[in-house]
This record gives structure tokens, sequence and C-alpha cells, in this order.
């Protein structure tokens, strides 16, 4: 039996290039997992394995790696920081109990650090915060922690403070204990001294001391009142358990700072992972929920070995020796030759081989247990999110919900014989990523392929191209658009027809109106005295939900309506479920125009960050993308300036970016709304739809 105590499950998540992927290196690097530490400067970085993520310097795909600090064992998922891929951060998330949020020294809290830290606070994972690339330009301890305090509404238990800045910057000050780190200029991380606190630091350093105490023992009231009445200061081990248990249920975060890239700074995150971060026993237990509603059952999945299994698939690879479903066992333990059910498809599965992941490399296991994130081998119909469990004690855990992807492309093979390949690959990167998603389109025989951004849909472009050897004619980018309605309308459809033997009959009299903001479709009957038998209703609801799919102006999805009915007619021996459904449907091709029908454009929350000397350029930019410039803020060594943009007016946006700032200018953007699409665009859309399906 392995010691759950001793495990910590964590991932490194933070905004793009704030140095997540080089922190992981190091932290192998000195846990000995890694002889020589590779650089995303050099694109030989362990975790980024795939050729994209090499070339680009980012990390598309979450990565795991096992190694061991003061023996315990840290599992670790390197995640990207580029908002197109966030899926993979919230996966990630789900399945860990801590984290590490590395923010950059100079940068701060980026747009995408929000989002990855609004992620961590939903599924409610402990954190660390390490404030990277002290030795940069503009870098600033102090103001990234006011930062996490202002933005993320986050409060920060400063641990240790850094000795110098910029090109200074040579060591720590370790807040607790009152001693200094100081880092030789070998740049090798086992060349440290522990000295004294250099004397022009002893006030600052004392001061963030009684600070440190004094947050920490918020968290035990007998040890707090001894302090402040008596001053009688606890022990070292009091005032960790404090930070401890404050950690775990995320009344503040314990904050370290360092440079990765120069190899300083990092035993001490180690350290705090091993002392402050939940062990799988210590986090509140994953709830199951059930199959069919997917509502809380009260029932969680207590995480021991002695319980019946109880595991969570939350993500799926392809690589060169097949599929892996990554897992975390909950509950219970999974060995080889073991029989699983899929509760989300009743089946069951043997689990062949099972291995433990160091990025691309992997090592053969034989059994696993609570608390462990594994991969294995050839599963065939496990899909993210499925829950694996004991044949004898089925169960489902908490399902994860994926954002609907907002721009669409249409590709086709350049030769006939590319056909089955491309429907080969596409099927097996939609079983990796569950925000990439693939229809056709049956009138043309197009591929439409939809994703959350740009880079997103770039990047699987390139992997047909160049993993599965697919060459591809690429369409221009299409926007998800809706449709709605903006006024109420009161009106009746009868549907008859008499061919020879029995017809069909259905009078319904109905009113629909627009509902509120993202409610879907809702359907009520006030219908009494049997006009239209009770039976009957479903089929009316099926027909004018079946018709949301196609709207009436472009053939967009249709939000928010909702429909009811309140009288009608029936034939005793001609009315029949189908009748009604066609009513139903013939109801909502009439109604539809009567009732206003709009047009509506996703909205994106754009983060742009510009030199001070182009604010204006970029402003005057968004304005006439129809932006509507919500903040600025200037930092040091630029401004951040956000809005809304409609999707459709950022095509092509970075390359602009880059023209107006001399390629200094960078942004990020992520849905936020959809709104109502001014006339003019609306009637170019349109026109645009209409042309396309007359092509056709």
């Amino acid at each position: 039996m392995t010691d759950l105590s001793k495990y910590r499950n964590i991932g490194i998540f933070a905004h793009v290039d704030a140095g997540k992927t080089t922190s992981t290196e190091r932290i192998l690097k000195l846990t000995g997992k890694i002889h020589k530490m590779g650089d995303t400067h050099d694109g030989e970085s362990t975790t980024d394995f795939m050729e994209q993520e090499a070339e680009r310097g980012i990390t598309i795909q979450s990565a795991a790696t096992t190694c061991f600090w003061n023996d315990h064992r840290l599992n670790i998922i390197d995640t990207p920081g580029h908002v197109d891929f966030t899926i993979e951060v919230y996966r990630s998330l789900k399945v860990l109990d801590g984290g590490i949020g590395v923010f950059c020294g100079s940068g701060g809290v980026e747009p995408q650090s929000e989002t990855n830290w609004r992620y961590a606070d939903e599924s409610k994972v402990s954190r660390l915060i390490f404030v990277n690339k002290l030795d940069r330009m503009g870098a600033d301890f102090y103001k990234v922690c006011d930062q996490v305090q202002n933005v993320l509404g986050a409060t920060p238990l400063v641990m240790t403070l850094p000795i110098g800045i910029e090109d200074d910057f040579s060591g720590v000050v370790d807040v607790l204990s009152q001693k200094a780190y100081v880092w030789d200029d070998s740049g090798l991380p086992e060349n440290y001294e522990i000295q004294d606190v250099p004397a022009d630091m002893a006030d600052k350093a004392a001061e963030y001391r009684e600070m440190l105490i004094e947050t920490a023992l918020e968290q035990d009231e007998d040890l707090m009142m001894a302090y402040l009445e008596e001053g009688e200061e606890p022990s070292l081990e009091d005032i960790k358990r404090c930070i401890r248990k404050g950690t775990r249920d995320l009344a503040f975060f314990p904050t370290y700072c360092g440079s990765a890239y120069k190899n300083k700074g990092i035993q001490l995150v180690l350290d705090a992972v091993v002392d402050y971060l939940p062990s799988p026993t210590e986090v509140d237990p994953q709830p199951l929920t059930d199959s069919e509603t997917g509502e809380p059952t009260g029932e969680v999945a207590t995480v021991s070995a002695s319980e019946p299994l109880k595991a969570l698939a939350f993500k799926i690879m392809d690589d060169r020796f097949g599929a892996l479903t990554f897992i975390r066992i909950y509950s219970g333990k999974m060995k080889k030759g073991d029989t699983v059910l899929n509760s989300a498809t009743g089946k069951t599965e043997r689990i062949g081989r099972m291995v433990e992941m160091h990025a691309d490399e992997r090592n053969e296991i034989d059994s696993a247990q609570a608390g462990d994130i594994i991969a294995v081998v050839g599963m065939k119909n496990v899909q993210t999110g499925h829950t694996l469990c004991d044949p004898k004690h089925e169960c489902t855990l908490e399902p994860m919900i994926f954002p609907e992807p907002v721009i669409s492309i249409a590709v086709k093979p350049k030769d006939k014989g590319g056909s089955e390949k491309m429907g080969i690959a596409i099927g097996k990167m939609v079983a990796e990523d569950p925000s990439f998603q693939v229809e056709t389109d049956e009138d043309s025989g197009e591929t439409i392929l939809k994703g959350m951004g740009e880079l997103h849909l770039d990047i699987k472009v390139d992997i047909l191209k160049r993993t599965y050897g697919v060459e591809l004619e690429v369409g221009a980018p299409q926007v998800a658009y809706r449709e709605t309605i903006t006024q109420p309308v009161e009106d009746s459809y009868t549907h008859k027809k008499q061919s020879g033997g029995s017809g069909q009959f259905a009078k319904i009299d109905y009113r629909i109106k627009p509902g509120e903001p993202n409610s879907g479709f809702k359907f009520s009957s006030s219908v009494v005295g049997g006009n239209v038998p009770k039976e009957f209703w479903p089929a009316v609801e099926k027909g004018f939900e079946g018709m949301m799919e196609n709207g009436v102006l472009a053939g967009f999805p249709t939000l928010d309506v909702e429909v009811e009915l309140f009288d009608g007619g029936f034939h005793a021996v001609d009315s029949s479920a189908i009748a009604y459904e066609i009513a139903a449907k013939g109801a909502f091709r009439q109604s539809m125009p009567k009732a206003g029908a709009q047009l509506l454009e996703p909205i994106m929350k754009v983060d742009v960050f510009t030199p001070e000397d182009h604010v204006g350029d970029v402003i005057g930019d968004l304005n006439r993308r129809r932006g509507m410039i919500k903040d600025q803020q200037a930092g040091t060594t630029g401004v951040r300036i956000k809005g809304d943009v409609p999707l459709s007016e950022m095509f092509g946006y970075i390359g602009s970016l880059r023209t107006m700032t001399s390629g200094r200018g960078q942004f990020s953007m992520e849905f936020s709304h959809y709104s109502a699409c001014p006339a003019n665009v609306a009637e170019t859309v349109i026109a645009e739809v209409k042309e396309r399906n007359a092509k056709k």
C-alpha cells in the first residue's frame, strides 16, 4: 500500500510566456528526473514534445510527468497558457488537488492568468503562487502581489522576498526562517548558500514575517489569542500547520519568487508543494451524479484504495503507440487485466497496458490505486469525461462541461485519396480535444472544422498536414452566428392532409415570445378542456424544438425562445403525434418572421497589451472594428486595453496589431456573449449565406 499522504497531484498554469514550461523543466532537473535541461527558447523542453509546440515555443496540450522530492511523489501536469487551449487547463484542474500559478515578474497578472485563476476557483483547487522572471527588465515582485490582490481578489501570503531585482537578482529571503538563499552565477540550481538576511532588508523581512504569522494564525483561534494577548510566538510546526489549512481552504495563497530560467528559487517552491499543498485524501472528494439527469446524488468518491473503483478519463491522446487514455483514480485500485465498466456507455472494457507518463515517454506498470494519475493504452470507447468504475458498483463522477466553438473553417483534401485518411485523422483529433468539433455540410459535402479561435484551428490544420500527411484546401473562417426573436406573436396553424384512407389533422393555437438571455428553448402548455389532448403536447414541443436548429433568417441555430400552446383542435380519427409535430414545424416557419427575427453575433472579450506610444492607434483600430473599450490599465512596460469586439471583426488581428506596434503588441480573446447584429452587418451575412446556398 502506498502512503497517500506522500502524494501531490499538481498542475502548473499561467498566461502565455510567464514561464510555466521552463519552471517544469527546472523542477524535473532538481528532482533528478532529467539530467539535461531543455529550453523552450531552443524548442527542446521535455513537456513540449509536439513539433508545433517546439516551433512556436508555446504549450498546446497538457503533458503529465511524475517525479519525487523529499520522499514525496509529485504528479505534475504542465498546461497551455494560450486562451485557445483553455480546455486543456480546465480539464487538468478537474483532476488535480493543487496547483502552482506562475506569474511573470514584469507582465504581472495577465488575461489568461485571470481565466485560469477563475477555473481553479470553480474547481476549488489549492494553489501556490510563483512570481517568475524577476531577472527581467521591469520586474516588480511587490507590484505583482498587489495585482493578485486587486485583479484576482486573492490574498497572497508572501513567503519569500527577492534579493536585488532585474540584472542584480541573486536570491531570495525565506520570510519564515529569516534566512537568505543566494545563488552564484554558474546557473546551477544546487550552487547556493544559506546566509543571514542582507542588512538593508532586515526590517522588511521582519515586517513581512509578522504579517505572515498574523495571516496564518487566523486559521487557529487559540494560537491567535495567545499570540495577540501574550505575545507568545507559536512553534514553526504550528505556523506551517496553519498555512497548510489556509492554503487548503483557499483563504490565502503562499507566494514565492525567483527566476526559473536562471535556476533561482525553485527549491523553496518544491518544499512548499510538499509542506502546504494537499494530498489526495485532504481535498473534498469528487461528487457522484445521477447518470440520467446529471444532478448530484449526495454521494462522493472517497479517496481510498479499499473502496470500489471510481476513476475519471480526463484526456485522450493519440501517439505513435496508439490511443492513450489519461485517468485519475479517485477510489479503489486498477490492475492490468481488470474488467471495468464505462458508466457513460454501459459497456465494459478490459484494462490492457497501463503506463506512468513522463511527457511522451512511458514506464509500464501493473497496478495503480486511488490518488494516481496514469494512462491506459488502447481503450476503445472511452471519451473525455467518462467514468470508469467497478462493474458491481456502477456510478458516475461529476462530468466536465466544455465551451461551445465560436469559429469554423471549411476544409477539403487536395486529392481524392486524402478523404479517407482525413476522416480517420479527424476522428482521432475530436476524441483528443472536446472543444474541437467537426461536421459535414450535407449540401456541399464540405467538412467544417469548429474551434475556439484562429490559432486553435491553425494548429489543427497543421497537425492534419504534418502528423497525418493530409494536404488540405482551407476556406475562409466562418463566424458561428445565432438567431433570436424580438417581439411576441400569437398565432394559429392547422395541418390537414387527406389522401385516401386515414388522414392527418392537427390544429394548434400558440404564443411565441423572446426568452431571457441564455435561457435556450422553453415550452409550456395551458390548454384546458382537451382541445389538444395531453398525449400530443410532447409532439408539439418536439416539433418546435427540432426547428430551433435552423433559424428562418439564414439557417443559424435559434436562441432564447418561449412557446406556449394555449388552444387548438383535434380529430378523433385523423389526429396523431406525427400530425402535431408537423403542425409545430409549420407554425415555426410561419410565425418566426412575424416575431421580429434577428441575427446575433458572438462578442469576444479582448485584452490587448501595447507599448504606451501606440495606445491611440490601437484604440482607434478597435473602434473601427466596432469594439467597445471597457478599461485601460497602465503598467511599467505598456498599457492593457480591455474591450468587447465582435468576432467577425477580429480575423487577422494579430498581423494588424504587430504592424501598429512594431511587433511589440500582444492580445488574447475569449468568447463573452451573443449580441444583436447591426442591420447592415446582418443584411451582408444573410446575403452571403443565400449566395453560398445558391451555389450548392
